[in-house]
């Protein structure tokens, strides 16, 4: 059976005080939507419709990359139920509603926590039981704010908002509506015609779907998803905050169980993307996001940042930044080392403290030890480059290219004036600014003479104190 899921993703959020749309806020290194997205994907989704409004080119140009996703405008946000109307409108206009085939999930751009699984449970149940709609419910501790599900004989019966609630009701109805449901194609499109928007905002609510179908004499029941943290939305900064924790554990515990080790993991943050390897362990203040991977028997950080990384086996990876970048195995970096742009270092390769690579390929067993930076330079195996040295590849217009052979040696406080090519074997003296070929073998050093001048300490205290006088 055709299954569609219809995520809601219009609203303006005014409670996060924000120019962006609420659904583009973050949690972890992923808008909110993307999440939602990804959970319909992966809960066996064959069709993604999602409803833009407030910020739609925003969220457009976001779910642009996603090719399985199409989009629904919601000029004006008349509520719940005028946004699935405008999906029908746009969609399956002119269509007899008898001939919609499959079920519908109802699913929002702002509730990021629920579960593939809790969709998949949601729709596999809705349709064994041949319910024209099944809500997914939830018993939070503090149930305020939420619609309250009052059934009989395990019919759901209505949807009975909080304000609406009697005080015997609030103590007696402690199962929640989250605000998911899972409808039947066919009551969808022909019970979204019919709801009204007399209440007191003037808005179209799917709520009132239930109580449509229930006079129809339609199948309504509940399925109840026993974690209520799955179901939260966030509507504020404070709850993303709080989203961003509960996601947070929830990832760190299933690298746990595959054999991370972690010291802290409450100053731990990866994304949903990352891959890591058993026997690695992670140490506090490090952030992982992207699509990064590491291997098996790592150490990394702590107060690291690997983004869109690529970290071979057996590396150390200490108070490191690598992003879009690359390290083979037995690597080391760090502390302070900052990796960018593209660069590779290679089996057994070393960038140590307050290193910078933009763009470089590092060759097997060479050291960039200390204090330096290169950019835009490929050197070969077993190089090493003194303390202090940089390329200065850039010359206003065009970043130029520094290469360096295997085995060569490059002297503390170096300046590699790009275009340049330093030989296999060579040698540049320390405090030498290279700007001509080195070729194979040679000792390449440009310095100005040292000149001593005897007795100068002595004659500049003498001038210094006759000035003070």
């Amino acid at each position: 059976m055709p299954l569609t899921a219809i995520v809601l993703a219009a609203g303006e959020g005014t409670r996060m005080k924000s120019r962006h749309p609420k659904v583009m806020h973050k949690l972890l290194d992923r808008p909110l939507v993307g999440w939602t997205v990804d959970c319909a994907r992966r809960a066996g989704c064959d069709r993604i419709i999602v409803v833009v409004g407030h910020g739609a080119q925003e969220v457009r140009d976001y779910m642009g990359t996603f090719d399985d996703v199409e989009f629904v405008e919601q000029p004006q946000q008349l509520g719940t139920g005028h946004a699935v109307r405008c999906v029908f409108d746009a969609l399956y206009s002119g269509s007899n509603p008898l001939n919609i085939q499959g079920n519908f999930i109802v699913l929002y751009g702002d509730s990021p926590l629920v579960r593939p699984q809790t969709i998949s449970w949601l729709a596999t149940t809705s349709a064994a039981r041949k319910d024209s709609c099944t809500v997914l419910t939830m018993t939070p501790p503090d149930p305020t704010g939420y619609g309250r599900i009052y059934s009989e004989d395990g019919q759901v019966k209505a949807i009975i908002e909080h304000k609406d609630c009697t005080a015997a009701q609030q103590e007696a109805l402690r199962e929640c509506n989250s605000g998911i449901y899972c409808f039947e194609g066919t009551a969808l499109a022909e019970g979204i015609t019919q709801l009204s928007n007399n209440n007191a905002q003037g808005e179209y609510y799917l709520t009132d779907m239930i109580a449509w179908l229930n006079s129809r004499g339609s199948a309504v029941s509940a399925v109840h998803c026993e974690e209520y943290t799955e179901l939260l939305g966030v509507n504020s900064r404070v709850q993303l905050a709080s989203a961003n924790k509960i996601m947070q554990q929830r990832i760190n515990q299933q690298h746990m169980e595959q054999g991370v080790t972690m010291l802290d993991p409450a100053t731990v943050w990866i994304g949903p993307d990352v891959i890591i390897g058993q026997d690695t362990e992670i140490l506090p203040h490090t952030l992982i996001f992207g699509h990064t991977t590491v291997g098996t028997d790592c150490v990394l950080g702590p107060n690291t940042r690997l983004i869109n990384a690529k970290v071979g086996n057996n590396c150390l990876v200490d108070e490191t930044i690598i992003v879009d970048s690359t390290i083979d195995n037995h690597v080391t970096c760090g502390p302070r080392a900052y990796l960018r742009g593209g660069t590779h270092l290679k089996d057994g390769a070393k960038a140590g403290t307050h290193v910078e690579l933009k763009n470089s390929v590092v060759g097997k067993g060479s050291k960039v030890p200390h204090l330096s930076y290169l950019g835009d330079t490929t050197m070969g195996s077993g190089v090493n480059i003194g303390g202090g040295s940089i390329t200065c590849n850039y010359d206003g217009v065009h970043k130029n290219k520094t290469t360096i052979g295997n085995n060569a040696f490059i002297g503390s406080d170096t300046m590699m004036v790009a275009p340049v090519h330093i030989g296999e074997g060579a040698v540049t003296g320390a405090s030498s600014c290279i700007y001509e070929d080195v070729p194979a073998g040679a000792l390449g050093i440009e310095r100005s003479p040292q000149v001593i001048k005897e007795g100068y300490a002595a004659a500049r205290q003498q001038r210094l104190e006759k000035g003070n006088k």
